[in-house]
C-alpha cells in the first residue's frame, strides 16, 4: 500500500506538518474516542470503520485521525477540500474510487476537510455513493454539524466530536518534537529556560498545530551560544507577541464564548462575566458586540428589579463611542460587572413574550368603547370615551376598578414581579392597586 503520508513530504514542511502522527500510539488526545475499550478503537483494531463527521476545533487533529483510520483498514486514501474542490472534483473521487473497487476490490476513504462549506446540493451528490459502497465517508468540520450538514448526509454518517488537546496533551506533543532528531525541531540541541516551554503550550490554546507551530518559530529565534540554541522569556514574548489566540467570529467557540458570558452575567457572577469578555477580546470581538448584548440582557435578565441596569449599559456604549477603546472597553467592564451583581428578574421578558404570543393567536378583540379617542361630536355620540374615568382626577391618580383590557380577557395578568431587587416593591404597589379594584368592584356590586 502506498505510504498515506508521502503527499506531506515536498522540500520544505513545517513542523506541524513534520510531526503529524504515523500511527494511533502517537496520535495525542482524544482518548474519550481512542482510549482502550472505546468503541472507534475497537472498531479499528478489528479492521472495520464507518462513515463518520469529526466535529471539533483547529488543530485537534481530524485530518490526522482521517489519515491513520485509511492506514489502519489498509484503505485507499482521497482528499478534498470543500474551499476548493466543486462539483468537478467529487465525480472524480467518485471515478478514482470505483476504479480502485473494480482493480484491486480495495475500499476507499473519501475525506472531505471543512465540509461544512460545501452547500446542500454538493452535500447531496454524495449520498448516493455512499450508499452503495463506493466509499467510506469522512468530513470534518469546526461547526456544528446539526446546523452545517444535511439531515440526509447526517443520516448516513456517525458524528464524533473532537475536544481541544490539553495542556499535557500539548506537553507532550512538543517534546516529542523536541526528542525527534528525524522529523522534530532541527535546532539542537534547543535549551528552554524556567518555564518557556510551558509557557508557549499554555499559548497553544488547545490547537496542537498552533502549538507545533509556535514551538518552530520560537526555534527559529532562539540565541546559540556556540554549543546550545537557548529559548528564553524574551524570545517567548517576542513569539506570542503577534499570535491571537483561537477565536472564530463566525463559528461555534464565538457563540459558546457569548453563551458563557450572558449566563455569567444571568447567574450573578461578576468573576465570570468579566473572564469571558476578557477572553473575547483578547480574541478580537467588537466591544461593542458585548455592549449591545449588555443592552438585552438588562431587559431581559435584570428587567425592573433594576431598571439602572439598563442605563449603565447604555451608559458604557455611549463611553466607548466617546473616548474609544482604551478607556471604553473599561466601562463596558463596568456595566458588566454592574449587571452581573444587580438583582435579577426575567418578568418583563416572560409577560412581554406571553402578550405577543396571545396578541398573534386571539381574535382580534375590540377597543372599549372607553378607552377610544373621541375627537369629534360624532365620536362622542357613538360613544366613544364615554364614561373614561381621568386617573389624575383620582385619589393617588388611581381610577380603582378601571378596565383597560378587552372585556374577554379582562382577568389576564401578564406582569408578574419577582421578590427581588425594587420589583419587591413595584410588586407590593401592583398587589395594593389590585386590593383597590376589588373594593371598587365590591362597592359597585352592593350599590
Amino acid at each position: 500500500m502506498a505510504d498515506l503520508f508521502d503527499d506531506l513530504q515536498p522540500g520544505y514542511e513545517p513542523l506541524a506538518a513534520r510531526m503529524r502522527p504515523r500511527t494511533l500510539e502517537e496520535y495525542c488526545g482524544q482518548q474519550h474516542l481512542l482510549g482502550l475499550d472505546k468503541p472507534l478503537r475497537k472498531a479499528l483494531e478489528q479492521g472495520t470503520v464507518h462513515s463518520m463527521i469529526l466535529w471539533g476545533p483547529p488543530g485537534v487533529g481530524k485530518t490526522t485521525l482521517a489519515r491513520l483510520l485509511a492506514h489502519q483498514v489498509d484503505a485507499h486514501f482521497i482528499i478534498l477540500s470543500a474551499v476548493l474542490s466543486g462539483v468537478k472534483d467529487i465525480r472524480a473521487a467518485v471515478d478514482q474510487a470505483q476504479q480502485v473497487k473494480a482493480q484491486s476490490g480495495r475500499q476507499t476513504i473519501l475525506f472531505v476537510d471543512e465540509v461544512h462549506r460545501f452547500n446542500k446540493s454538493q452535500q447531496d451528490a454524495f449520498l448516493p455513493f455512499i450508499e452503495d459502497g463506493t466509499f467510506l465517508f469522512v468530513g470534518a468540520t469546526t461547526e456544528n454539524p446539526s446546523f452545517e450538514l444535511n439531515n440526509a448526509l447526517l443520516s448516513r454518517a456517525r458524528v464524533y466530536l473532537l475536544r481541544s488537546l490539553d495542556l499535557a496533551d500539548i506537553q507532550s506533543l512538543l517534546q516529542r518534537a523536541l526528542n525527534d532528531q528525524e522529523h522534530g525541531v532541527t535546532q539542537q540541541p534547543l535549551v528552554f529556560e524556567d518555564g518557556a516551554l510551558e509557557k508557549l503550550a499554555s499559548a497553544a490554546d488547545g490547537d496542537g498545530r498552533r502549538g507545533l507551530n509556535l514551538l518552530e518559530i520560537a526555534a527559529d529565534l532562539a540565541d546559540f551560544d556556540g554549543s546550545a540554541y537557548t529559548i528564553g522569556p524574551q524570545i517567548i514574548e517576542e513569539v506570542l507577541k503577534s499570535s491571537a489566540r483561537r477565536y472564530d467570529k463566525q463559528g461555534d467557540l464565538f457563540y459558546d464564548m457569548i453563551s458563557a458570558f450572558h449566563k455569567s452575567v444571568r447567574g450573578s457572577s461578576p468573576d465570570g462575566a468579566l473572564y469571558w469578555y476578557c477572553r473575547m477580546l483578547d480574541g478580537g470581538c467588537d466591544p461593542l458586540y458585548i455592549a449591545r448584548r449588555l443592552v438585552a440582557i438588562a431587559s431581559e435578565d435584570i428587567g425592573n428589579a433594576d431598571p439602572r441596569a439598563m442605563q449603565v449599559a447604555l451608559s458604557a456604549w455611549d463611553a466607548f463611542e466617546r473616548v474609544g477603546p482604551a478607556e471604553g472597553e473599561r466601562a463596558i467592564a463596568q456595566a458588566a460587572i454592574y449587571c452581573a451583581s444587580a438583582p435579577k428578574s426575567n418578568a418583563v421578558y416572560r409577560a412581554f413574550n406571553q402578550a405577543m404570543s396571545d396578541v398573534r393567536n386571539d381574535p382580534g378583540y375590540e377597543v372599549p368603547e372607553h378607552l377610544r379617542n373621541a375627537p369629534t361630536n360624532l365620536m362622542k355620540d357613538l360613544g366613544y370615551g364615554a364614561e373614561y374615568r381621568y386617573a389624575h382626577d383620582e385619589p393617588d391618580a388611581y381610577a380603582a376598578g378601571e378596565a383597560y383590557l378587552p372585556e374577554d380577557i379582562a382577568d389576564r395578568q401578564y406582569y408578574q414581579p419577582e421578590p427581588r431587587g425594587l420589583e419587591i416593591r413595584i410588586g407590593e404597589k401592583l398587589k395594593h392597586l389590585k386590593t383597590l379594584d376589588q373594593s371598587s368592584h365590591n362597592q359597585r356590586y352592593k350599590d
